[in-house]
């Protein structure tokens, strides 16, 4: 395991870098740069492709090293990437990292320099070059091609013949992280801090659903809560940590990240789940840990209703403080289509419920909902002769939609909402100054007067 000492970084000091002898030369490049620019966000570094590994030799001179070059080591259809072994670097010696001179590379960058990192090619019979590391793949050349496997199948392969002396150290790095996932789990399903209004406001909600429609196993309303917060939020940030924090995640990472979603995930639910010699490693990694992560989820939501309730008039004041300190980085016109997209889908149901509910009775969302889609739409609804309350079945108008709206496919907020003082006569009966109105029944058996300019084309 030589230790290299690198030179180059944010204040071009020489820092130690350990490294391995059978790394490949890009490899290397990544761990110096770890060390080189540490504490630095990942956006602020230089990409490993932009940069040369160089090998200072003293007075040998300086060497460029790289993962393809005139010295590998080639094997028929085989080539296998430089390491530092094949290059002969003895522990302690000193390489930088040199910016490439000949081409400028960015971080989503797909080019390759010659002599570096060349695509694999793994037809044989076109004289492609298969690359190599530490393992060969499954040689596949004898086989037709329509029987070659998959890119994904031979990770398989590889994967399943991980001999079992690794189990061992699997473990071993299981509890170096135990302490660390036991303290994610507890900051994520912990009640000492105040809950954030919107998931005590939503889990009330599912509540009031559960009572109102006589829903009484817990296991459901249970469910209802872990799909709408852990499984649909923190899964996809456990998984995902680039999309909060300026990091990047390599292959491993990304792996081991996979096993602690998938654990938090089984600890969200309530069945039990039946292990045996054939299940997956990393359910067995976790599966006496599984049961006192459940106790902590259960625990998580029994402490969220008991909490005090928030109001309507909370809930609205939260909302329009998030409006206010983000409205330049939200698109509202985008937010509020995908959000009518699913209105779409469950229109007749959603205008029914409307109908019969005595608050949106008074005020009127039945009747403001018919107006949203007609202009959304672009179509004017006459039930009379569809026999259908649905305002559009497919998205046939969406491009003429775009072409009057400027690319949303909406109109202009205080056109599609109404909530514009200046706008209250063109919702005929749904404006501030005539309240009452026509009914939504009596609205749905006429052409709203404000709908007749939809009629023309744009």
């Amino acid at each position: 395991m030589p230790t290299a000492a690198a030179s180059g970084g944010a204040t071009n000091q020489t820092v130690p870098a350990k490294v391995l002898d059978c790394d490949t030369i890009t490899q290397v490049k990544e761990k110096v740069l770890e060390q080189s620019w540490k504490g630095m966000s990942f956006s602020q570094r230089p990409h490993v492709d932009s940069l040369h590994l160089e090998w200072r030799a003293g007075v040998a001179g300086h060497l460029i090293l790289s993962d393809e070059d005139l010295t590998s080591v080639v094997q028929g259809s085989w080539k296998r990437l430089n390491t530092l072994q094949h290059y002969k670097v003895p522990d302690g010696a000193t390489v930088a990292l040199v910016p490439r001179n000949n081409k400028h590379h960015l971080h989503d960058s797909h080019d390759y320099m010659p002599g570096e990192k060349t695509p694999m090619l793994d037809d044989g019979e076109e004289g492609g070059v298969r690359l190599w590391h530490l393992v060969k793949a499954s040689d596949e050349a004898e086989l037709p091609k329509h029987r070659r496997g998959s890119v994904r199948e031979k990770g398989g392969e590889r994967a399943k013949a991980i001999p079992e002396i690794y189990l061992t150290r699997l473990l071993s790095m299981k509890g170096t992280l135990q302490k660390f996932v036991d303290d994610l789990f507890t900051a994520i399903l912990s009640t000492s801090r105040p809950v954030p209004l919107a998931v005590k406001y939503f889990f009330d909600l599912l509540d009031e659903q559960a009572l109102q429609h006589s829903i009484t196993d817990p296991e459901t309303i249970h469910i209802w809560k872990t799909n709408s917060l852990p499984l649909r939020f923190w899964i996809n940030i456990l998984k995902n940590p680039q999309f909060i924090f300026d990091v990047q995640t390599s292959d491993h990472v990304d792996a081991v990240l996979s096993v602690i979603a998938q654990t938090f995930m089984d600890s969200c639910t309530i069945a039990d789940h039946k292990l045996g010699r054939d299940s997956p490693i990393n359910k067995l990694l976790y599966a006496r840990d599984i049961p006192r992560y459940k106790q902590m989820v259960e625990r998580y939501y029994g402490d969220i209703k008991q909490t005090i309730s928030a109001s309507d008039q909370e809930m609205n004041s939260a909302l329009a403080e998030l409006s206010r300190n983000y409205a330049a980085e939200v698109n509202c016109h985008v937010a509020l289509h995908e959000l009518y997209k699913y209105i779409n889908k469950y229109y007749d149901q959603i205008i029914t419920a409307l109908e019969e509910d005595a608050t949106a009775q008074k005020m009127q969302l039945g009747c403001r909902l018919q107006q949203i889609a007609a202009a959304v739409e672009n179509k004017v609804m006459d039930h009379t002769k569809s026999g259908s309350r649905h305002p559009h079945e497919d998205y046939k108008n969406e491009a003429r939609d775009v072409a009057r709206y400027g690319g949303a496919g909406v109109p202009p907020w205080s056109q599609a909402w109404g909530w514009d003082p200046s706008e209250s006569a063109w919702w005929l009966g749904c404006s501030s100054r005539d309240l009452a109105g026509p009914s939504p029944k009596e609205r749905r058996e006429a052409i709203p007067q404000w709908a007749h300019h939809l009629q023309g084309e744009p």
